[in-house]
């Protein structure tokens, strides 16, 4: 497979991978961190972070809208509960190593 092909390949499974997070807003992103060690926000900043690489100035607040496909706060508003004490003791277990 060439280069081209797979950075193809690449690209429209990490938009499936955005499109079908943006369906199951049920998830929540403290889920996505305590199971995988990633969420959404961590996805945009990623995003964000390839943009910067080839010189593309692109916010914090821009990534995430990208990502999320409206507004951050929008979506906070709309699909964001608040994180249970168990769900905040799992992330606080599962993060005291990271650096």
């Amino acid at each position: 497979m060439d280069d081209a092909t797979r950075t193809e390949l690449e690209a429209a499974a990490f938009r499936r991978l955005r499109d079908h997070l943006q369906a199951r807003s049920d998830v929540q992103n403290i889920d996505m961190m305590n199971l995988a060690g990633f969420c959404r926000n961590c996805l945009s900043r990623w995003y964000q972070e390839a943009a910067a690489e080839r010189g593309i100035d692109m916010g914090k607040e821009d990534a995430r809208e990208a990502f999320y496909g409206m507004p951050y706060a929008e979506w906070r508003a709309a699909h964001q509960t608040e994180a249970s004490d168990d769900q905040k003791a799992a992330f606080a277990e599962s993060h005291k190593h990271a650096t």
